[in-house]
């Protein structure tokens, strides 16, 4: 029987899931019904794309400071994140205007590194042992939420993009509401009380090799996550796939890969198959793309997708649990410069096959190429080292096998 104190722990987690699903539906809103978003606010197809674009643009920024501010206040600053959240949702209803929509998703985006970076601080409260699975659980809420945006964007459709947005708004609103009550009450544990983030451990962080590997690999999964969560529609529309259709394959795939996610974490959790997981991943990755760049129906296109998604979803929280181990000293940080490097490679390679919008086959390859890139990372060797200096406490050999 769990004691009360893992339960509570366990209470902040799922409330703090919520929030970070919050995030993620209210970063792609807009994806579902790129064009006739475009159409509704009398704007172009790329300029809807920026409404999602900017939340990796900001995260660059942001990362770092809001890695620290976790590390010194996790309570506050996470707190101030979430409201910042449902304040940006409540933003994107001022008025039915393309300049209302994107005041309100530079408020969420400039919330978003306050949640996401304290993904792997949230599970201080739990057993160490349960600490994977409670990342998995963090990480299932980013999906859930894309699902939730995914879906019910595409069912709705862009005629009603007001109704669309109060929904978010109202929903954002009660789950912070409720995450800020629950934080209230639950005692902070005492991994997550950090008085100040030390200099030293910030340096290591920084310099330590293995975790700038990990960041390259976050670089190009997110790289490859991010454009197809954003273009797919745009791309397969010149293939006779429908606006709704495209919704429902992107939402599928997610659905899958969130569940999946959570479901191969838990199973595989403490059996050391980091490498050939990220591996596997990976692969999976270039498959998918490639089958997206061949295909010329409605099958091909779904398989590819939920192939591609799944794989990158299921990686996620095997690189975000390695920086947990890696950094615990400075866990928020180390999270930061995780989100920095997937952030940044989701504005790269998002830019790159926006610009390739009217050339899906080339698109789809240049994704391809980009998982296949982080291959030779993945080594054993590469993601399993000495304890570096300022970091603590490292991933040893023993938990990397």
């Amino acid at each position: 029987m769990a004691t009360p104190g893992v339960t509570r722990g366990w209470a902040v987690v799922v409330s703090y899931s919520a929030v970070a699903g919050a995030s993620q539906m209210l970063w792609l809103t807009y994806a579902p019904v790129t064009t006739a978003a475009a159409h509704h606010y009398g704007v172009s197809v790329t300029a809807i794309g920026w409404l999602a674009n900017v939340f990796p643009l900001l995260y660059v920024v942001l990362a770092v400071p809001a890695g620290l501010a976790l590390d010194r206040w996790p309570r506050p600053a996470l707190a101030i994140g979430a409201a910042l959240t449902a304040l940006g949702g409540i933003v994107r209803l001022g008025g039915d205007s393309f300049g209302w929509a994107l005041a309100g998703q530079l408020m969420v985006a400039v919330a978003q590194p306050l949640v996401l970076n304290a993904i792997t601080g949230v599970v201080g409260g739990l057993p160490a042992r349960s600490r994977p699975t409670g990342i998995a659980v963090g990480s299932a809420g980013l999906f859930l939420g894309m699902v939730l945006a995914l879906g019910v964007g595409a069912a709705v459709g862009g005629d009603h993009l007001v109704a669309l947005a109060t929904g978010q708004a109202v929903l954002g609103v009660l789950i912070t509401l409720v995450f800020l009550l629950v934080q209230r009450r639950v005692p902070a544990p005492v991994d997550l009380d950090v008085v100040a983030a030390e200099a030293a451990g910030l340096k290591g962080v920084w310099t330590d090799a293995i975790l700038r590997r990990i960041a390259v690999l976050a670089f190009l999964g997110f790289g490859v996550f991010v454009a197809l969560i954003t273009w797919l529609q745009a791309l397969l529309e010149p293939r006779g796939v429908s606006e709704s259709a495209a919704g429902a394959i992107i939402t599928v795939a997610v659905a899958v890969g969130a569940v999946g996610s959570t479901v191969v974490s838990a199973r595989l959790e403490g059996r050391g198959v980091e490498v050939a997981l990220l591996r596997t991943a990976l692969v999976g990755a270039v498959v998918g793309c490639c089958l997206l760049a061949v295909s010329s129906g409605l099958g091909v296109a779904t398989a590819g997708t939920l192939v591609a998604v799944l794989a990158m979803l299921t990686a996620l929280p095997w690189l975000l649990a390695l920086c947990e181990r890696r950094a615990a000293g400075s866990v928020a940080s180390a999270t930061a410069l995780l989100w920095l490097a997937g952030n940044l490679g989701g504005l790269a390679v998002a830019v790159a096959v926006g610009g390739l919008v009217d050339h899906p086959t080339i698109a789809f390859f240049l994704l391809a190429a980009v998982a296949l890139a982080g291959l030779p990372l993945v080594r054993r060797s590469a993601l399993v080292g000495d304890q570096p200096a300022g970091v603590s406490p490292a991933l040893s050999p023993e938990q990397g096998r």
